[in-house]
Parts: C-alpha cells; sequence; structure tokens
C-alpha cells in the first residue's frame, strides 16, 4: 500500500509539472504574438531587406519580442495572483479551476523573475552589440573587395568637391554657412510646425460627445485615481508607524486561496488591480514625458531595431519594477513571491518610510499643479456647471471695458 500510494503520488507530482509546464507556455506564447505584432507596428518597414543584415534584424527582432512579452508577463504578474486568489477563495472545491493553484502561482513569480534578469543582462545587452556590429556580415566585410571601396571613396570624395563648389558660389554671392543653417533650422521648426498643427486639427475634428463626455470623463477618473493612490500611501504610512507586520519583506500571508487580501472582497481586488495598471501606464508616461527621453518614442513604421532594443529595455524596466513597488507603497496586501521579495532593502523601515512619503509628497504636487484652475474651468464649461458663474463673469467683464478714448474703466 505505501509503495502505490508513493507512486501515485509521483504520479500525480508529474502530471501537475506537466500541467504547469504547459499552462504557462500558453501563457508566454499569447504574450509573445501580442508583443511580436505590437513590435511590427513600430518597427522601420524600410530595415526589411533580404540580404545578410536581414538575420541580424530578425535574431534582434525575435530578442526583442522575447522580452517585451517578458515585460507584459511581468506586469500581468501581481494583477493575475490577486485576482486568482479571489477566485481560490470564491470557489475552492470546484473541478474546473483545479490547475489554478499555489504552485502555479509560484512557478510563474519564479520565471518572471528568471527571464528578467535574463532579457536585462543577457539577451538585450546581445542584441544590441550584435545589431551594431552587424552580426555575420561584419566579418565578412572584413574580407570584402578593395575595389568596392576605392569606388565608394571616389563617390564621397566627388561628393565633397561639389559641397565645396557649392559653398564657394554662396561666398560669392555673400551667403554664408551660418544662413544654411539657419535655413535648415527653420525647415525643421516648420515640420515641427505641421505635425503641431496636424495634431491640432485632429484634436478640433473630435465629435461633440468626445469633447463634452470622454474628455472630462477621462480627467475625472485620473483624478480619482491619482487622489486613491495617494490616500492609500498616507494610510501605508501609518500602518508602518504602528505595525511591523506592514513591511513589504518579513510577513507572510495566510497562502493563496485562503483568505483575501483586501478588507472589501472582490471589490477591492479589483480597485488594487486597477490602481496597478494605473501605476504602469503613468510610469511609462512619465518616462517619455521627460525630456532627455523626448525622441526616444517609438513613432509608427518609423522606429529602428536600435530604439526598439532601448525602448524594451525600459519597459522591462519599469515593469519588473512594478509589483515591488506596488508592495511598497501599500497598494496591495500581496506578499512578494520568488526573487522579488529578496531584496535587502525591503526590510528597512526607513528606505521604505522615505519611499513612501517621497511618492505621497511628490504625487500630490504634482496633482495640485496638474489641476490648475484652467483645468477646472475647461471641465466646468464641459459639464455645463460654468453657467453658474454667468453674472460675475459679466459684471467683470462690464468693469473691464474700454472706454471711447482708449482707456479702460474702473470701478
Amino acid at each position: 500500500m505505501e509503495g502505490q500510494d508513493e507512486v501515485s503520488a509521483r504520479e500525480q507530482h508529474f502530471h501537475s509539472q506537466v500541467r504547469e509546464s504547459t499552462i504557462c507556455f500558453l501563457l508566454f506564447a499569447v504574450l509573445y504574438i501580442v508583443s511580436y505584432f505590437i513590435i511590427l507596428r513600430y518597427k522601420r518597414k524600410s530595415d526589411e531587406q533580404e540580404d545578410e543584415d536581414a538575420i541580424v534584424n530578425r535574431i534582434s527582432l525575435f530578442l526583442s519580442t522575447f522580452t517585451l512579452a517578458v515585460s507584459a508577463g511581468a506586469v500581468l504578474l501581481l494583477p493575475f495572483s490577486i485576482i486568482s486568489n479571489e477566485i481560490l477563495l470564491s470557489f475552492p472545491q470546484n473541478y474546473y479551476i483545479q490547475w489554478l493553484n499555489g504552485s502555479l502561482i509560484h512557478g510563474l513569480w519564479n520565471l518572471a523573475s528568471l527571464f528578467s534578469n535574463l532579457c536585462l543582462f543577457v539577451l538585450m545587452p546581445f542584441a544590441f552589440f550584435f545589431l551594431e556590429s552587424e552580426g555575420f556580415a561584419g566579418l565578412k566585410k572584413i574580407l570584402e573587395d578593395l575595389d568596392e571601396q576605392i569606388y565608394i571613396i571616389t563617390l564621397e570624395e566627388e561628393s565633397l568637391q561639389r559641397r565645396l563648389n557649392d559653398r564657394g558660389l554662396r561666398s560669392r554671392k555673400g551667403l554664408s554657412s551660418s544662413v544654411e543653417y539657419n535655413i535648415m533650422e527653420l525647415e525643421q521648426e516648420l515640420e515641427n510646425v505641421k505635425t503641431l498643427k496636424t495634431k491640432l486639427e485632429r484634436r478640433k475634428k473630435a465629435s461633440a460627445w468626445e469633447r463634452n463626455l470622454v474628455y472630462p470623463a477621462v480627467m475625472v477618473l485620473l483624478l480619482i485615481e491619482t487622489s486613491i493612490s495617494v490616500l492609500l500611501v498616507a494610510c501605508n504610512i501609518l500602518c508602518l508607524l504602528v505595525d511591523e507586520t506592514a513591511m513589504p519583506k518579513g510577513t507572510r500571508g495566510p497562502g493563496i486561496g485562503n483568505a483575501s487580501l483586501s478588507t472589501f472582497g472582490f471589490v477591492g481586488a479589483a480597485l488594487e488591480i486597477i490602481l496597478i495598471f494605473y501605476l504602469m501606464v503613468s510610469s511609462v508616461v512619465g518616462f517619455y514625458s521627460l525630456r532627455f527621453f523626448g525622441n526616444f518614442t517609438p513613432k509608427k513604421d518609423d522606429t529602428t531595431m536600435t530604439k526598439i532594443i532601448g525602448n524594451c529595455v525600459s519597459i522591462l524596466v519599469l515593469s519588473s519594477a512594478l509589483p515591488v513597488m506596488s508592495r511598497t507603497l501599500g497598494i496591495t496586501r500581496f506578499d512578494l513571491l520568488g526573487d522579488f521579495g529578496r531584496f535587502n532593502w525591503l526590510g528597512n523601515f526607513y528606505i521604505v518610510l522615505s519611499y513612501n512619503l517621497l511618492f505621497a509628497i511628490v504625487t500630490t504636487l504634482c496633482l495640485v499643479r496638474k489641476f490648475t484652475s484652467a483645468v477646472r474651468e475647461e471641465l466646468f464649461k464641459a459639464l455645463g456647471l460654468h453657467k453658474l458663474h454667468l453674472s460675475d463673469t459679466s459684471r467683470d467683464s462690464e468693469t473691464t471695458k474700454p472706454s471711447v478714448n482708449g482707456h479702460q474703466k474702473a470701478l
């Protein structure tokens, strides 16, 4: 009997391992396909040539797609774990969700940590240097025919000679190189103005339904989410001051599927998931809004593979930090699993408290600064509340009305 029990336990363990591996593979395959189409949307079409460099571009494309899929998995890791805990708590004996267990969740966390480190320190550096060194073709170009090199040098020499002749003609006509440089600057500025004009015309063509309902609703939703985030961080600061279990490291909850980690149950878990996605989106938008990374933003059908690699690395760093940031700020009480919870600084009270204080202060200042009187007035106009102050505005307009002789009237 003991031998049969041991064999059945081994078979059950084997089947569970196969099931978990299959589920992980299917989830990653879906993320990989989605990531592949996202990168194709932004990849420059002129890079799809058929020569030795095509192999280099394909390898870099596959590695970038793999990295972006890992980033998406890291973003979905915490929301998937939270919703799985609530499902197991609501349907503990359901036959159709037996595949959803603590072993699978721990395995996903370990794989996300492993692949994140692999992409960040191995695959992406290899893809970048492999692309810059022109891959396998770099070895062949050492032994290229000298006639081709001489031909290229001759073309460059003729081009330089023509430029020198043109510059000499300009100097005779009174045009200097500084004037030429200014003309190039004006052309670039004109191009930027045309781009801005196109965006403004697109906004102008927006329907009245979008202007009066969608935009104000999005603005109010962002305001509510930001306010809730600040409120949760403030509550987490108070918990840190009075309760040691609020620290992100050193605490272990009741386990997956044993108890709800939110006071409001499934609704609270859904709110946590929304706030986690909001933190990720705001992090990405804030990253690309920095002046230093302004030219780093990917453009549709016009992004080089080098920029794609850089963007994948940036998103990977932000997505890998998302679970740790969400737990440190108290957005969720779900314990960090795998290598995510093994950072030593997570047990340092002063670092965690300073991080929460910095987030609360900076977010509050940003909220006050962005939600200015101009934004409030636009929301009031969109919602029709500006009519309540119509008498005041009319009185103010009368007091500032200019007189006949050109001077301004005053009370």
